[in-house]
């Protein structure tokens, strides 16, 4: 247990120096971020985001309908949401709205995912 305590304030800390390091990209100009006026490509791409944020969606409601964590992966959720965390960068770099608003949503989605897995495996123990 106290080796997996160590492994995670080591990855913390390689994190905060790994992001402390891009400081230089940072955006400038978050107005642009919360303007009110959306164009067609912000459209198509709340769009598009919609299906893709939502795909983890079905495994989560069958996990908890079924209350059990059999047949379930939760290292694609993990993986995925480790991913989208960039993609959120990603969107702040290039001022997208879509891409950060959808990616948000999906993130919170995979950790309530591998939250339930978690959950129910251990009750299955």
């Amino acid at each position: 247990m106290v080796a997996l305590s160590t492994r995670r304030v080591l990855l913390l800390f390689l994190g905060v120096i790994t992001l402390y390091g891009c400081e230089g990209l940072l955006v400038t100009d978050t107005q642009s971020l919360l303007a009110p006026t959306f164009t067609r490509s912000e459209i198509l791409g709340l769009v598009a985001g919609f299906g893709t944020t939502f795909a983890a969606l079905p495994d989560l409601i069958s996990m908890v309908r079924r209350r059990s964590s059999a047949g379930m992966n939760p290292k694609m959720a993990a993986i995925m949401g480790a991913f989208q965390i960039l993609w959120i960068w990603y969107g702040l770099l290039i001022g997208s709205r879509p891409v950060v608003l959808w990616n948000l949503i999906a993130v919170v989605t995979n950790s309530f995912v591998v939250g339930a897995y978690r959950h129910y495996s251990r009750r299955e123990r």
